[in-house]
């Protein structure tokens, strides 16, 4: 799928970092999303959003430092999204949000400041809201490998990672009942022989509601 997109034509701008967006049927809440990532304070900095299939997509808002493209049919698991945003584009760092989560304007600058003094793999705070934007709760801890063993400390939304061979995602769906999630996978498997540095600052507004899957954040694997 990606040498097909490649043949097309499509050249994604270099850039410092790329921020991956996959999106599905969420043509109400992905404006939002974009229009966060354009508003961070690095401007060295180009978005990815990519259409699973859905149809969806949208209005988004005009400006060079985005590219988005339509997949041909639903693929069903995000990592795969995110991978082919990955292996589509170019840059140092790679950075992820979701369609239904923002940031604040200085996550991306933060990050950058961290990997400057040699961090590898980041994560900030997530504050996690209703769909009424009421505080459910503000979730970040230093980072703890043992203890991730249990259980997920890092989110996609919160992270940027310098770029590597294998920086990529699961193909396994999220919702596989003995699997526990691209997100602490791609983590879990990175953070062996990466640096990784928490920020407790919380730059990630991540919206709860029916159709999100960190409902049950911090919850012990099954």
């Amino acid at each position: 799928m990606v040498s097909a997109l490649t043949r097309c034509g499509l050249d994604i701008p270099p850039a410092g970092i790329a921020t991956i967006i996959p999106t599905y049927r969420r043509p109400e809440l992905l404006p939002h999303a974009v229009e966060s990532a354009l508003a961070q304070t690095i401007i060295d900095h180009h978005i990815v959003v990519i259409d699973d299939g859905g149809g969806m997509l949208g209005a988004l808002p005009e400006s060079p430092r985005i590219t988005a493209l339509e997949l041909p049919e639903n693929v069903g698991c995000a990592g795969v999204v995110r991978n082919i945003g990955i292996r589509l584009s170019r840059s140092r760092l790679i950075a992820f949000l979701d369609d239904d989560n923002t940031w604040e304007a200085d996550h991306l600058e933060r990050a950058v400041q961290a990997h400057a003094q040699g961090a590898e793999l980041t994560y900030s705070c997530l504050r996690r809201v209703d769909e009424h934007n009421t505080l459910v709760d503000i979730l970040g801890e230093p980072f703890d490998r043992s203890a991730m063993r249990n259980r997920s400390l890092v989110d996609t939304n919160a992270m940027v990672i310098r770029r590597r061979p294998e920086v990529h995602f699961s193909r396994t769906p999220r919702h596989r009942d003995d699997f526990p999630g691209e997100d602490w996978e791609i983590a879990w498997r990175l953070s062996r022989n990466l640096k990784v540095q928490h920020i407790p600052v919380t730059t990630v507004r991540y919206m709860v509601h029916p159709g999100s899957h960190y409902t049950q954040w911090g919850d012990r694997f099954r």
